[in-house]
């Protein structure tokens, strides 16, 4: 055979399998990621951050309205659903949520690629309706391992805009968000972290019981409590300690000042919260955070706090 004739069918053969890897990639282009799926998968959604996702929620929030309190059978139905998808039976996770009129959806985070199972109200594309149950994010890529928790999105400012951060930090995350501003609903009843009858509830029993760690993130005004820029807390109880210890290092050293409820007297120590009583009851690890205004007031004082709790998270991950 001819040198010319060997080199045309060298390339022929290289111009075939150039081919045929385009049209592998272009089926996996248009298959059932881009569509909703007719399997277990949760829905896909479109793939930007997480934080624009929040803040499109979170524009909307008012002191004056945009909270329902869930009746029993609604909590129950939510809580149900959600234990489904933490066991990854999606399918009967959705069928539970749609019965609330709920939508389970794939998104992927824009910043770092991660998937996350969104769980959002399906009345209208913003999630903001007159209920205000909130959010759920669930990492898809690990089993879920901790919890991040925002029950004042808004009215303790950027504490949204900071869990998000503090999902994407570390693997086997859920994030569980409020959907109304603390004063949304009549005598308290969105107030969520003194609440025990919300959805924002039933989710964080769920996963104390469990024993999954979780940390709530709150904001103080700096005239509270001057000269602190942080307080940790236990809660109501004591299984988190060492891992308060833990966080209290690193805001230190990251030149942060903290009073330690854990271990002395300090404002604003949380021992009333819901959730915080609910975890000490199954004996589950459970932080307070309360961070002043300038440490959220913008992003590098974001950085810096969810880098802190990221030391954290990153432990307990690898449970």
């Amino acid at each position: 055979m001819s040198a010319p004739l060997t080199r045309r069918i060298t390339i022929a053969v290289l111009c075939g399998a150039f081919i045929a890897l385009c049209a592998v990639f272009a089926l996996r282009a248009t298959g059932p990621d881009s569509t909703p799926p007719t399997g277990p998968a949760p829905r896909r959604s479109a793939d930007i951050g997480l934080e624009q996702r929040i803040s499109r929620l979170t524009a909307g929030f008012s002191e004056r309205g945009g909270y329902r309190t869930p009746t029993d059978q609604e909590r129950l139905a939510f809580t149900r659903a959600f234990a489904h998808l933490l066991d990854g039976d999606t399918e009967a996770a959705r069928t539970g949520f749609s019965e609330i009129d709920f939508a389970l959806r794939t998104v992927t985070d824009g910043a770092d690629g991660r998937r996350y199972a969104e769980v959002a109200d399906e009345v209208s594309e913003s999630g903001h309706t007159g209920r205000g149950w909130g959010r759920v994010y669930v990492d898809l890529d690990r089993p879920a391992r901790w919890s991040v928790q925002v029950p004042h999105p808004v009215a303790d400012a950027r504490t949204e805009l900071l869990g998000a951060r503090v999902l994407r930090g570390a693997p086997g995350g859920v994030l569980v968000l409020a959907g109304a501003h603390r004063d949304a609903g009549e005598d308290g009843a969105a107030d969520v972290a003194h609440r025990d009858d919300s959805v924002f509830h039933g989710v964080v029993e769920e996963l104390a019981r469990r024993n999954l760690p979780g940390v709530q993130l709150h904001g103080f005004a700096d005239e509270s409590f001057r000269g602190r820029d942080a307080v940790v807390s236990t809660g109501a109880g004591d299984s988190a300690v060492a891992d308060a210890e833990q966080l209290t290092a690193a805001l230190r050293r990251d030149g942060l000042e903290v009073c330690t409820a854990y271990s002395a007297r300090c404002k604003l120590a949380g021992r009333e919260n819901e959730q915080g009583r609910t975890a000490a009851d199954r004996q589950s690890r459970f932080l307070h955070v309360e961070l002043n205004k300038t440490l959220r007031g913008d992003d590098r004082g974001l950085d810096r706090a969810a880098a802190a709790i990221t030391t954290l998270t990153e432990r307990w991950s690898r449970r």
